[in-house]
């Protein structure tokens, strides 16, 4: 799947619910399904700043893919559940193509409605820190 089919995809599922609450409790859910990021990873390089909580990205080239992995602490499931649906929109694309990716899911979606403002502040963070890794691996590509 394309990185605009995954978005849509996403806003299909997000249409099913008609409440704000269960909404949020899917993106809660989407979190807890996420693979644990391994515990060497949990740097200080690869932790996310503008989060009011602890969120870590972190990312390898694979046969000119990129996959990311992420995390937050325990206690931020919102946190975690948006670098989820991250994940699974960028994860396994070209660099390139996650460095000009368009992420219109999340005004779709009606993010904006669902999560604070900090939490707003860090959701931009996650997504500059995925298009960075995007950005830094074609130029080691080119």
């Amino acid at each position: 799947m394309t990185i605009n089919e995954k978005q849509d995809e996403i806003i299909e599922e997000f249409d099913l619910f008609d409440d704000q609450l269960d909404k949020t409790q899917y993106i809660i859910d989407l979190g807890k399904k996420l693979p644990p990021m391994p515990e060497a990873q949990k740097t200080d390089e690869n932790r996310i700043m503008g989060c009011q909580s602890k969120v870590w990205v972190d990312a390898e080239l694979k046969d000119d893919r990129l996959y990311f992995y992420g995390d937050s602490e325990p206690t931020a499931q919102i946190s975690k559940g948006l670098v989820s649906l991250l994940i699974r929109v960028l994860s396994g694309e070209k660099p390139e193509d996650i460095a000009r990716a368009d992420l219109y899911f999340i005004p779709r979606v009606g993010m904006g409605n669902l999560i604070t403002s900090l939490r707003a502040g860090g959701l931009a963070s996650m997504i500059e820190r995925m298009k960075a890794f995007g950005r830094a691996y074609t130029e080691k590509t080119v």
